[in-house]
């Protein structure tokens, strides 16, 4: 709910204990894992929380890159392979321009 409105520290270290003790509170063993898995990952998930910046777009990428790569899995010449991965991650392909 914090993304990208520029919290103070406070205002994060507030919500961050109200969702441990909520979570402590349950018996649902999922949620005690949830809270590990966000104590874990938790220098990586303030600094997107204060900073708004993400990895998104180049997880995307390579997740369209391993898709085409699987797809073209097989083919005789590996030049073939890259050329398919190169042309499914252009912006034209993705349809983000316009072609001239």
């Amino acid at each position: 709910a914090t993304a990208r409105t520029q919290p103070d520290r406070e205002q994060i270290h507030r919500l961050l204990h109200r969702f441990y003790a909520r979570c402590a509170a349950t018996d649902l063993p999922e949620l005690h894992r949830l809270a590990t898995t966000i104590e874990t990952w938790w220098p990586q998930i303030q600094a997107f929380l204060t900073t708004g910046i993400t990895n998104a777009g180049s997880e995307g990428t390579n997740r369209v890159i391993k898709t085409v790569a699987r797809d073209a899995y097989g083919f005789r010449n590996p030049e073939n392979q890259r050329l398919r991965t190169r042309t499914a991650t252009t912006r034209r392909h993705r349809g983000q321009l316009n072609p001239a």
